[in-house]
Order: structure tokens, then C-alpha cells, then sequence
């Protein structure tokens, strides 16, 4: 029998709803899960994170096949739908908890990440903030924000529509 292959990234990409949607339409994205990662306490709540300075980016934790989608592809559609020059911002939010970051899990993570974040640098005429740093920890947020967008189709979203349909169409480069 054969073993499924599977990873696991932590990306932190503005208000969580967008980025999980946005995730769940590409190709090869086998789960994801909204949260709270890299800040100075356990186990937070959404509402400590937003009043209570806890030092945590909403974030997604994205379990992909990488025969299907590469890390290094996940990353590149992660900087579509991000300002990736943009500091504690996304689209109308503002705040640490909005800051972008790529939160990796192993040194081979930690490689990619940083060679596609020089690439990116290499393109554009900003400063790159996406912060690349070890996972320090996720906390799954609570039921309401997961597949919120699912659920609430018209909600809040700082990634722009045509971008879930290009995810949707997403196809790899041979």
C-alpha cells in the first residue's frame, strides 16, 4: 500500500478568513485550519489576540500533497494574495495579528522559504516584510472563524475575488 504524502506549512497572510478560502480552492491543498501562532502566550482566544497584545499573526496551518503543489508553489500564490511589503497590514486591517509570516517546521522548510523570499526581494522595489521564522506554536481558533467564508460567503475579504477563481484554475508548470 502505498503512503500518502503530506506537509504541513503555517502561513500568516492578514485576516485568516481570506487566506484559508483562498488556500482550500488550489490543487493539492489537502486540509487547512484557521489560528494563532507565534506569539507570547498558550492557547489564546480571538479575543485576546485582538485586545490583549498577545503577539500573535492570524494564521493558517495548510496540509498540502507536494506531488500536487510544491512548497515553493504554495509561497508564490501565497504572495498574490498578499501585500507581502505591507507591515501589520492587510487590505483594511491593521495590527500585529494582520503582519505576514511564513512559520516553518523543518530546516528544509526553513531553506525554501527564505531562497523564495530572496526571489521575491529580487522582484520588487520595497522591502519585503513577510517575517520567515520557526513555528513557536499554533492554536486552533475557535469553530466560527474556521471555513468562515464558506459559511458566510459575503464576508469580510481582503483578496480580491479573482484570486480564488485563478486558485481554482491553478495548474502546475511542467
Amino acid at each position: 500500500m502505498l503512503r500518502a504524502v503530506k506537509e504541513t506549512v503555517y502561513l500568516a497572510g492578514g485576516c485568516f478568513w481570506g487566506v484559508q478560502h483562498y488556500f482550500d480552492c488550489l490543487p493539492g491543498v489537502l486540509e487547512t485550519e484557521t489560528g494563532y501562532a507565534n506569539g507570547r502566550t498558550q492557547a489564546p482566544s480571538y479575543e485576546q489576540v485582538k485586545h490583549e497584545g498577545t503577539g500573535h499573526a492570524e494564521t493558517v496551518r495548510i496540509v498540502f500533497d507536494p506531488e500536487q503543489i510544491s512548497l515553493i508553489e504554495l509561497l508564490e500564490q501565497f504572495y498574490k494574495a498578499i501585500d507581502p511589503c505591507s507591515v501589520n497590514r492587510q487590505g483594511g486591517d491593521a495590527g500585529v495579528q494582520y503582519r505576514t509570516g511564513i512559520y516553518y517546521t523543518d530546516e528544509g522548510q526553513r531553506r525554501t522559504a527564505e531562497a523564495s523570499l530572496t526571489d521575491l526581494q529580487a522582484r520588487l522595489d520595497r522591502p519585503v516584510a513577510v517575517e520567515c521564522r520557526p513555528l513557536e506554536g499554533f492554536w486552533p481558533a475557535e469553530e466560527y472563524h474556521q471555513k468562515y467564508l464558506e459559511k458566510n460567503p459575503f464576508g469580510y475579504c481582503h483578496i480580491s475575488p479573482r484570486l480564488f477563481e485563478a486558485a481554482r484554475n491553478y495548474k502546475r508548470e511542467e
